[in-house]
């Protein structure tokens, strides 16, 4: 009897011992979780400040910049005047700092020559000369306008001529040379009343100073001149203006803003900060006439009256759209087709496919 109420009470105390154990491992079990819950939120915390941070759009651009072949390097515009002066009034105003650009002017005989050479990288010029050496293999690219006018064709102010029609037949000077800008001008002008410049003009290369004295003893019928030099000689009745880039019917745009073809195919976010700095000058120079002229005074950028100069500035229109450049660069590539300036090719589209590469912004 005794032996049974021992093992009795063994088994008592057996099943009590395993209860507790029981209840033991049930209470460390939640701390187990806990801790490695905690465990995994630091992991997982500290994968998160490990992973880098996405770049923004301007640290991204930078990088790029960086790798263009001229990013650092001392980069160079045509050293201009009067009209074209947007180059240099880009750097007068810090405009090419302000893009992060380092530059300096380079003076030299051909715009067009030293940026299809790359000598230059930019340059303000006429539009009426570049298409043709364009479309000849000159490396250049026209990346937006400058302004709109310029030059109009003058005759003696005490001559019978009134209007293109009376100088069929007669001599006009286009005084920078046969196939130049003021020969492809002037052609656009009396191609724009019905005339047939090269079969029913004579058109011949007389120097500016010149052609007043030669027109004065009837050597010379007309010549295409700036506004700003002919400006005096109208005034004091020298000279009388017969047709102008300026008249409504025609509105030509006269000076667009180039570039070398190959540098902004290397370089584009360069060659875009470029455009920017040129193109809000240009702009500037057309919402500010009198400012612009009392820099370029100061500069010997033009020369002369103030008020000669404010008026002229003021009748250019700068800062065009890249729509309007677009419009009149197409315009005259057809009409120099037409006319049988351009000869490589018969097509518009392919000459403003490689000729129009439109960049930057004024704003």
């Amino acid at each position: 009897m005794n032996n049974l109420k021992r093992l009795v009470a063994l088994g008592l105390v057996l099943c009590m011992a395993f209860a507790f154990a029981a209840c033991g491992q049930k209470e460390q079990e939640p701390a187990q979780n806990a801790a490695n819950t905690t465990t995994e939120t630091k992991t997982e915390e500290t994968k998160t400040e490990e992973k880098p941070a996405e770049k923004t759009p301007e640290e991204l651009e930078q990088e790029a910049w960086e790798k263009e072949p001229m990013y650092g390097q001392t980069l160079r515009y045509m050293l201009s005047d009067g009209c074209s002066s947007a180059v240099n009034i880009a750097e007068l105003l810090g405009y090419y700092e302000d893009e992060g650009l380092k530059v300096e002017g380079f003076k030299g005989d051909s715009d067009i020559e030293a940026v299809g050479t790359n000598t230059v990288q930019v340059i303000v010029g006429h539009l009426a000369k570049q298409v043709v050496p364009a479309t000849n293999g000159v490396d250049l690219v026209v990346v937006g306008g400058a302004h709109f006018g310029c030059k109009s064709l003058y005759v003696a102010a005490d001559s019978p001529y009134q209007t293109l029609e009376d100088l069929k037949g007669k001599k006009v000077s286009t005084p920078n040379g046969i196939g130049k800008s003021d020969y492809n001008i002037t052609a656009r002008l009396f191609d724009a009343d019905g005339i047939n410049p090269l079969e029913e003009v004579d058109l011949v290369q007389v120097e500016t100073s010149a052609c007043v004295p030669a027109m004065q003893k009837g050597e010379l019928d007309a010549a295409l001149l700036t506004d700003l030099y002919a400006y005096d000689m109208v005034k004091d009745g020298t000279l009388r203006k017969i047709r102008s880039m300026l008249d409504e019917d025609i509105d030509d745009m006269c000076c667009d803003i180039s570039m070398n073809g190959t540098f902004v195919k290397e370089n584009p976010i360069t060659a875009t900060k470029l455009a920017n700095a040129v193109k809000k000058a240009s702009k500037w120079m057309g919402e500010n006439p009198e400012e612009a002229v009392d820099l370029m005074l100061k500069e010997g950028l033009t020369a002369g009256d103030r008020d000669k100069n404010i008026e002229y500035f003021s009748s250019l229109r700068c800062g065009v759209s890249d729509e309007e450049c677009e419009k009149q660069l197409r315009d005259i590539v057809e009409d120099y087709l037409r006319l049988g300036l351009c000869t490589t090719t018969d097509d518009a589209d392919t000459i403003m496919g490689y000729l129009w590469h439109p960049l930057g912004s004024a704003d």
